[in-house]
């Protein structure tokens, strides 16, 4: 029987805990015992924290002392089913959140007091409220009351409660006992007891949907749940979908959705494992898994510079925002030193440890009170971390297909994959050219969504489109959605990656073969494109995305981008600029200015079989 014991503690060394469900009514901490952080009040706040950050956090409480709490109209909810507008709401909804994260850091930093009546009348106001989500994951006009459908944003808000309740019980109490009491049953109404009984789908997927959910409902779980027989069942339904997004996720690390949702995919994971190490007492540990050391590994991967990062499928914005509070607990977690000194490079970069509360403004929807006070438990540690820029020289993700690779004043992404992934553009062979870490040839990205971005109408939306990717128009046709429009690889070796991109192409394009070939050197970028038509149905053009104004010099044969110029063979193709500034929502036009163009190279000779190359150099 010891042998035995030996043996499974051996073979879960690097996946965990070995019987998880077992072990969990002796390591789980009691019900309502958690706790894995300071209490407001406590002298750590006042001892710990730097005055320059305390001040910060005080300073951006207090433009929300006295302002009243927003109502969340019905009519304004009702805009996504009626007009497709889910932004209105969103914005709304997500000024509430930050409003009530902010008073509760502004008072944990001062621990006077002085925030705590707004503090409570916000609490109040969310009690109030009818459900707590968004309105794109409701099936009703308007939230009922007794739907409490487990979405995102809902478990968002309960863990931001759950959150702001522990830290201050005592003040709470103080004011009315009342008060927690009605707290906690609304958490138990609204995400306990429906995420442990309902099958949600979300369960088992291998998206941010798994991980960000559960994060948040482990930690309400964790905080609020009073039984123990109810805590133990939730923490094993928590944990099996753990696993299930784990074992869904590629191996070399890389998240499908794009790195804008990696902290809700990847980093959500980890916030679930933080959790657990501290709700176990370090026995629940899994930081020496291969396959979470590559999914951290991954923020820094497909880093390029002055903080963009490569930015394939569902990114709103392509440069690393509040991801600081995330980034270095995981990488204390996996003890990746390169992790880390990211960390503390961006912390430098955006002055975290002089002024962090303004990043509010910048974290896409509302702060994560929970991650903030994580992350202040180890703001000592991070001040004294050597910040360095992680400027990798060559990155292979092979699983998806992305190849990165610096060179000289070049930065080249390009990937292949499916037109099957989450969060999908249709996209397969499209890559990506900055120039001394600035954009020159893009991935637009994603702009406001809408009620169409997650329907049947998702690839009438211009941005998911292969036409406004870099690649080919195939006889006149378009890439196609669907995980059978693929890529196959060819060859990936030193800086260049040449893939046959014709499966990522519907029958109509009638093409046999097109091997799309990009190689980045020192003072170029080319990109060689050798095809087979099985029948020549109309000229094939060559798109190129850019935000930089193109000017098609005299003659043809060069494209001028600022200081870089696209050449090309003026024999074999034609060029012309389309101005699509109009395009651009206001979500796009903060991401990359208000001018957008377009770049059409058409293929002029007629032929079933071919060659065209295009090159990048510097003026």
């Amino acid at each position: 029987m010891r042998l035995f014991v030996i043996l499974i503690m051996l073979c879960s060394w690097c996946q965990g805990w070995a019987a998880e469900s077992d072990d969990w009514q002796s390591a789980l901490v009691a019900p309502r015992a958690f706790a894995p952080i300071p209490r407001a009040g406590d002298v750590y706040w006042r001892d710990s924290i730097p005055l320059d950050m305390r001040d910060s956090y005080i300073r951006y409480g207090e433009q929300y002392l006295g302002k009243p709490w927003q109502m969340l109209p019905f009519s304004v909810f009702a805009e996504f089913k009626t007009t497709g507008n889910r932004v209105n709401y969103e914005a709304l909804s997500f000024e509430k959140r930050r409003q009530l994260a902010a008073l509760v850091m502004a008072e944990v930093m001062e621990g006077k007091g002085r925030f705590l009546s707004d503090i409570i009348n916000g609490l109040g106001s969310f009690c109030e409220e009818t459900w707590w989500g968004l309105p794109a994951h409701y099936g009703k006009k308007i939230p009922l009351s007794h739907d409490q459908n487990v979405d995102l944003f809902n478990a968002e808000t309960a863990s931001l409660i759950v959150w702001t309740t522990y830290m201050l019980r005592p003040q709470l109490d103080a004011f009315t006992p009342d008060l927690a009491q009605r707290i906690d049953g609304e958490i138990s109404r609204r995400i306990l007891e429906p995420a442990l009984k309902e099958k949600y789908w979300w369960k088992t997927a291998g998206m941010n949907w798994n991980p960000w959910i559960c994060s948040n409902w482990l930690a309400c779980v964790l905080l609020c749940e009073a039984d123990r027989g109810r805590q133990v069942a939730a923490v094993e339904q928590i944990v099996a979908a753990m696993h299930a997004f784990m074992d869904a996720y590629h191996d070399d690390g890389g998240c499908d959705e794009g790195p804008g949702y990696w902290d809700r995919a990847a980093a959500s994971l980890f916030d679930e494992l933080e959790l657990l190490r501290l709700a176990t007492g370090g026995r629940f540990d899994w930081s020496n898994d291969p396959k979470l050391r590559a999914m951290g590994s991954y923020v820094y991967n497909i880093y390029i510079g002055h903080d963009y990062c490569v930015n394939f499928a569902d990114s709103h914005d392509n440069k690393t925002l509040q991801q600081v509070n995330v980034v270095y607990p995981f990488g204390l977690y996996l003890n990746d030193r390169t992790m880390r000194e990211f960390a503390a490079y961006l912390g430098e970069r955006k002055g975290i440890l002089a002024d962090p509360a303004p990043l509010y403004d910048k974290s896409g929807n509302f702060p994560t009170l929970g991650r903030e006070l994580f992350f202040l438990r180890h703001v000592n540690e991070f001040a004294l971390e050597q910040p360095r820029e992680p400027q990798l020289r060559d990155v292979w993700l092979p699983d998806l297909q992305i190849m990165t690779a610096r060179r000289g004043e070049f930065f080249v992404a390009m990937k292949g994959g499916t037109n099957g992934e989450n969060h999908n553009h249709n996209d397969v062979g499209s890559f990506v050219v900055y120039a001394d870490n600035e954009p020159l040839l893009i991935d637009v990205g994603v702009g406001e969504y809408t009620s169409k971005t997650f329907s049947g109408d998702r690839y009438s939306i211009w941005t998911m489109q292969s036409q406004y990717h870099n690649l080919p128009q195939i006889n006149g046709v378009d890439q196609k959605d669907g995980k059978q429009y693929a890529s196959r690889l060819v060859t990936h070796k030193d800086g260049m990656l040449c893939l046959d991109i014709a499966g990522a192409y519907p029958p109509e394009a009638a093409v046999k073969s097109w091997r799309r070939t990009v190689t980045v050197g020192k003072s170029t970028v080319r990109i060689t494109e050798d095809y087979e038509l099985s029948a020549f149905k109309a000229p094939s053009r060559l798109m190129f995305m850019t935000p930089v104004k193109p000017v098609v010099e005299k003659g043809g044969a060069i494209i001028t981008l600022g200081k870089y110029r696209l050449k090309y063979d003026a024999r074999a193709l034609s060029a012309e600029v389309e101005d699509i500034s109009e395009l651009l929502d206001p979500l796009l036009r903060r991401v990359w200015g208000d001018r957008m163009y377009r770049i059409v190279l058409t293929v002029k000779k007629e032929t079933q079989k071919g060659r065209v190359e295009v090159v990048v150099i510097s003026n």
